[in-house]
């Protein structure tokens, strides 16, 4: 017996954003209230001026929902026309149930859900993901959300994690195109560098719960990271362009992982961006979100009007694993 597939590749692209931000700004002096430091050295060593943390009326499944609606909204489809939720986020607080099929729910869809925990790569290797599927005629609309509370994974006094990590969600929805709109990714990891960014206490400790119990939190090793993305990525990055067939002058806006501004600044030296290329930054307002910074950047960049809905944009992310992904995108229209 022959088992049938779909013969003919489509094309996929971005349909439409949208993203959450929490309310609450959480300024430099406020985070010094706690943590030995000052707004000076945490603006010089980062970039960083706020950053925005959830409510407590703001659940990760929530955040991710509202950046949906917009996403949706945004590429005029119905949620009961997905056919795959996915969700990358480290931050989930439980192991099972995956947040995405609890997304889907709350969206009023029954399409497939799963989780990705790739760190601060995680949207763009699910955004990798969601263009094969619509290419290869598996599904015809993907939902990708990028979506992280870290400011409940945080020691507030740690000097390496406290001023950097934030919270938020983006969300795309990724559909059948007249033109491709997603490049192939350039991906990839490193997990001989596994140590450099953790979760502490493992949870192979078995840990108790409940009052007094230890609390999970990120760590990481900052000048081993910076040592490692602006040189490493900017390989990557080179290969993403040589797969997509798109020249660096031919770039509009280059949207990286919002890890750090010496990162990113650092990056686009090394991949030797023309001038005329705008560079997101959303890092300074936002500080890093994790697997939300690419989406959240790049609603930052149109929102601005520092980029247009259909320019052509290269996307990197990178983080925990090591991993890391890079793809030339088509910006989509704004929810």
């Amino acid at each position: 017996m022959r088992i049938e597939q779909p013969a003919e590749m489509t094309h996929a692209a971005m349909l439409g954003l949208g993203v959450h931000r929490p309310e609450r700004v959480v300024t430099n002096d406020e985070i010094c209230e706690v943590l030995d430091s000052t707004d000076e050295w945490i603006q010089t060593r980062s970039g960083i001026r706020t950053r925005r943390f959830a409510g407590e009326d703001e659940t990760l499944i929530g955040m991710s929902v509202s950046a949906a609606r917009k996403a949706l909204a945004a590429a005029g489809v119905d949620a009961a026309q997905l056919g795959c939720v996915i969700v990358a986020t480290s931050t989930h607080p439980e192991h099972t149930p995956a947040s995405a099929p609890q997304v889907a729910n709350a969206l009023g869809s029954t399409a497939a859900a799963f989780d990705v925990s790739a760190g601060c790569a995680g949207f763009c290797h699910a955004l990798n993901l969601a263009s094969a599927m619509v290419r290869s005629g598996a599904e015809q609309h993907v939902l990708v959300v990028g979506v992280e509370q870290l400011s409940r994974f945080m020691d507030p006094t740690d000097r390496g994690t406290a001023f950097i990590f934030a919270d938020g969600a983006g969300a795309v929805v990724v559909g059948a195109a007249d033109e491709d709109g997603i490049g192939p990714a350039a991906w990839g990891s490193d997990g001989s560098q596994a140590h450099v960014i953790t979760q502490t206490p493992s949870c192979l400790g078995g840990h108790a719960s409940g009052e007094g119990a230890d609390h999970p939190v990120v760590q990481m090793e900052g000048t081993a990271v910076f040592r490692w993305a602006p040189f490493a990525m900017a390989e990557v990055a080179h290969e993403a362009l040589k797969r997509a067939g798109v020249a660096i002058d031919d770039l509009d806006a280059f949207i990286p992982h919002q890890a750090n501004l010496r990162i990113t600044q650092t990056l686009a030296r090394n991949i030797q961006l023309p001038e005329s290329v705008a560079v997101a930054t959303d890092v300074v307002d936002s500080g890093n979100t994790s697997a939300a910074s690419v989406p959240l950047a790049m609603e930052a960049m149109l929102r601005k009007g520092e980029a247009s809905v259909g320019d052509t944009a290269l996307l990197i992310a990178f983080g925990a694993g090591l991993s890391y992904a890079g793809q030339v995108v088509t910006l989509p229209p704004l929810g």
